[in-house]
């Protein structure tokens, strides 16, 4: 009898106390996803929020911090594969 195959996690690359500029800093494809979000907001988020934590942010401008903390790694993880 073999033991079932476990797929190790992986961490994720961005944390909600990370700032706005640190992730773009690090992941240039995660610019598009803040922008994306500067409508919902009703502000530019990287040009308002560019110093505070994504779960700061995400709070302040009642987005949803999960989904928004999902788009980013999706970002960073295409942008890899190109």
């Amino acid at each position: 009898m073999t033991a079932p195959r476990i797929t190790p996690r992986i961490a994720p690359r961005v944390t909600p106390d990370m700032t706005l500029l640190d992730v773009v800093h690090a992941h240039p494809a995660t610019e598009a996803v803040f922008r994306s979000r500067d409508a919902e907001a009703g502000v530019c988020l990287l040009c308002t929020a560019l110093f505070d934590s994504i779960e700061t942010m995400a709070g302040r401008h009642h987005l949803d911090l999960s989904t928004l903390l999902d788009d980013l790694e999706q970002a960073i993880q295409a942008q890899q594969h190109i």
